[in-house]
């Protein structure tokens, strides 16, 4: 896909950009000096995917904008939560960042009733991007739009397949979220990702999915799946041609993933409003910014404190979700 090629091309310039910026001399630390070192950025997830691409991509605009080496330093597992942990108790200086995403720090809060870190833990810096889940079908599959898949599952007699990236995922939930707003069952096939789950839906293995816009746009591009519903409350600029589930009979539906920046519990806020003014700029560059949009990405850049309002409304919502539909995970 464009944007991860272009992301990874980037990723692996800021990698080369540690070695080759100089660091800098030992001096006391003064935040009116932030950043006198290397700057991290954990991505609770491995590398290649989005989280990962969103990661590098971010580095190397703070890289420019700081003047400083920024690195990215991949530490997945436990659906996010081991990379999220160790963020939140490392040191509040500015120095270690986290992305941030709508499983790490919105979904697992209602999903593990025991977790090593909480809200309160992290500072949001900025939320940087949006982007729909997105339903899509095999173009064998009778059903042209919304209803009509609709109508197909209630005929399956609980037994219709949909495809998601994982358990637990913001696509698994914005499917469940359907089904039970819409009165049919699924049977949830979770994948390790989004590329295997598209794979058996191209085979025709699976009827359906539900996955991140960016993840699926290529292929409905290529004609391999047929889009039948965006999940935000707008239409996606990437699907000028697919309606929303909120325009096909469920108002106020919306199941958006996102992607912010945040820091420990305890970041000077003078290094909070430095780095949320850096990335704010970063996403809003033309070059960048437009990339994003081809590939179906909302762009916000928002201050810490709209980032802040809206991590607090996503946890109560995927709380209320995660509990409404019985969710668990192994």
């Amino acid at each position: 896909m464009i944007l991860h090629r272009a992301l990874r091309l980037v990723g692996v310039a800021v990698c080369a950009g540690a070695f080759a910026i100089a660091a800098p001399s030992d001096r006391a630390l003064a935040q009116s000096d932030y950043p006198n070192k290397t700057v991290t950025i954990v991505v609770p997830f491995p590398a290649g995917g989005s989280a990962d691409i969103v990661g590098r991509w971010l580095a190397a605009g703070l890289q420019e904008k700081l003047k400083q080496t920024v690195i990215v330093e991949n530490r997945s597992g436990a659906n996010g939560t081991i990379g999220t942990a160790s963020v939140a108790r490392a040191p509040a200086d500015g120095y270690t960042l986290l992305i941030s995403g709508i499983g790490s720090n919105a979904i697992n809060y209602g999903l593990y009733p025991k977790l090593a870190y909480a809200d309160r833990d992290f500072q949001h810096v900025s939320l940087l991007i949006t982007g729909p889940n997105v339903i899509a079908v095999n173009p064998a599959l009778p059903a042209k739009t919304l209803p009509e898949l609709i109508a197909l599952a209630k005929d399956a007699d609980g037994k219709f397949q949909a495809a998601n990236s994982g358990n637990g995922s913001s696509n698994h939930l914005g499917m469940a979220m359907l089904a039970k707003a819409a009165g049919f069952k699924v049977v949830h096939v979770p994948y390790r990702g989004g590329a295997p789950a598209i794979t058996d839906v191209i085979a025709g293995h699976v009827p359906a999915i539900t996955l991140n816009q960016d993840v699926l746009l290529p292929h409905v591009q290529a004609g391999k799946l047929r889009a039948l519903a965006v999940l935000s409350l707008e239409r996606n600029p990437a699907y000028p041609d697919v309606p929303t589930v909120a325009e096909q009979g469920f108002p106020g539906f919306s199941a958006v993933s996102w992607f912010g920046l945040a820091a420990p519990a305890g970041t000077p806020r003078d290094v909070v409003e430095k780095l949320a003014k850096a990335s704010a700029e970063i996403v809003s560059e033309p070059g960048r910014k437009q990339n994003l949009e081809a590939n179906g990405f909302v762009v916000v850049g928002s201050s810490p404190e709209k980032a802040t309002e809206f991590l607090k409304a996503e946890i109560a919502k995927w709380s209320e979700v995660v509990k409404a539909n019985g969710i668990t995970v192994e």
